[in-house]
């Protein structure tokens, strides 16, 4: 049984543009080798920090939305725990409900850059 999940993690401000987009297509990469399914991936750029990360009060967000085993979410964290460049990350389990407000976020944010 495939599961939704949303997984945003945030990628220190001391990388470069390239840097970071190798990193989030290495994570990708992680996932579909393990068999998931990507809905959507957003690179959100870079963002001021609601308060200090280890002393960096800015950071890289990238957000991957995608259909898994739950076993999958384990694998990743281990990998972002081992990373330096990965200062945090959460993963969540959608719902039903929250699925479909994610599809609804992505069609609006798509026919908003068509116009």
């Amino acid at each position: 049984m495939l599961n939704h999940y949303e997984t945003v993690f945030i990628l220190t401000p001391v990388l470069s543009d390239e840097q970071m987009k190798e990193t989030a297509a290495k994570y990708k990469e992680l996932l579909v080798n393990e068999n998931a399914k990507i809905v959507n991936e957003e690179l959100w750029g870079m963002r001021k920090l609601a308060y200090t990360i280890e002393k960096k009060s800015s950071g890289f967000y990238i957000l991957f939305e995608f259909e898994a085993e739950p076993t999958i979410v384990e694998k990743l964290h281990t990998q972002f725990r081992r990373d330096e460049k990965v200062i945090r990350y959460l993963t969540t389990k959608l719902d039903k409900y929250a699925t479909e407000y994610a599809a609804k976020r992505k069609s609006v944010k798509s026919n908003a850059k068509e116009n």
